[in-house]
């Protein structure tokens, strides 16, 4: 089996509202998609959302580096041989790795379908048959925050993430009247988006502690590693766990992170590690040191959801709550049926391979130029 025929597209998708965090304040959503066809007609889908502030890379950079490097270099070459895809694309680009995750993406789609199964089959076998979702909550007043979690409570989700920044009084205040609202079991993760130092970070810590966190996602600048591990002893001491989210990019940073004993746990996105195979790996590597994962990135369209869905299946240590609930935020998508996540929990999705298919008429619908 050969490629035969590699396409791009740039899709700008609308949101169901204006979202804020750290970074930015969004009402679209900008994804690159390909699609891979290879010999017999047998076809694969990739897609990638990159954040501006928060990726590497911006969808227009993916976009014209897949079109214009990869694409050309994966021709003819035999898209059920993932490895060696990796072994091409992997070195003739420094970074890019959200590029290279949408084209891997692609041929693990095609090689599961091929096969007749869903990826999480391929990738080894599904250990869950019910996908719990994260609610988010963005950076609002205390009783808007409260009101917002308490809806999602009620529609069925277990857990939230809530969005602080800025000022560490208000974001006591946030968290304190959203537990009121919710009560003791349902869990709460706040979400730094690197945004405070590692003072600030721990005096939050401490002032947060009370209502019994989850977690506490990425407290400081990604490349603060000593800063973060002087975090989470703090925050340990208070019963508070530790998430590193933009400090994880490859496996190189998440053994920095082991090493340094800096979090508790990791967030792993398909696209941002670079496909399957490289958040698999480090999956596996992050459960040998004894650090839990959550997976999932909010802002993706249904080919990258599916496959976050799926990846997440495939591992005990893949924390209940993911955060890929991209179709939440969407008013459509690309592929024909869009997914429900609206009760915060769904059932294991079939297959063959992602289980979804691409809808031309949408795909030409939100369709924007990037060349």
């Amino acid at each position: 089996m050969k490629i035969e025929r590699v396409e791009v597209f740039g899709v700008a998708m609308p949101l169901v509202g204006e979202y804020k965090n750290a970074y930015m304040s969004k009402s679209v959503v900008k994804s690159a998609v390909v699609r891979i066809t290879a010999t017999g007609g047998a076809i694969g889908y990739g897609n990638i959302d990159p954040t501006p502030g928060y990726s590497k890379e911006s969808t227009e950079d993916s976009l014209r580096v897949i079109e214009h490097r990869l694409a050309g270099l994966v021709m003819g070459m035999d898209p059920t041989n993932v490895h060696k895809i990796l072994g091409r694309i992997e070195p003739a680009v420094e970074g890019y790795l959200d590029a290279k995750a949408a084209l891997e993406m692609a041929c693990v789609d095609l090689s599961a379908r091929v096969a007749g199964m869903p990826v999480y089959t391929y990738l080894g076998g599904a250990v869950k048959q019910e996908l719990l979702f994260n609610a988010w909550i963005g950076i609002l007043s205390p009783e808007q925050a409260a009101t917002e979690t308490l809806e999602w409570k009620h529609r069925g989700f277990r857990s939230a993430k809530v969005k602080v920044g800025g000022n560490i009084e208000a974001d006591r205040d946030r968290i304190q009247a959203i537990r009121e609202a919710v009560g003791p079991a349902f869990h709460i993760r706040i979400d730094a988006n690197a945004g405070y130092d590692a003072d600030t970070s721990i005096k939050l810590a401490k002032m947060v502690a009370p209502y019994q966190l989850q977690l506490f996602e990425q407290p400081v600048p990604a490349d603060d590693i000593a800063g973060m591990a002087r975090v989470r002893r703090e925050a340990n001491a208070v019963g508070l766990s530790i998430m590193a989210d933009e400090s994880v990019l490859d496996h190189a940073s998440l053994i920095r992170i082991i090493r340094a004993d800096a979090a508790d746990i990791v967030k792993v996105k398909v696209m941002k590690q670079g496909g399957f195979l490289n958040t698999r790996r480090m999956i596996a590597t992050a459960e040998a040191a004894g650090i839990r994962c959550v997976v999932g990135h909010g802002f993706g369209l249904g080919v990258n959801t599916m496959a976050e869905i799926m990846l997440a299946a495939t591992s005990m240590n893949v924390i209940d709550g993911l955060e890929c609930v991209g179709p939440l935020k969407t008013k459509d998508d690309i592929v024909t049926h869009k997914l429900d996540l609206s009760t915060g929990s769904i059932a294991l999705p079939p297959g063959p391979g992602l289980g979804v298919t691409l809808d031309d008429a949408k795909l030409a619908q939100y369709r924007f130029e990037f060349k």
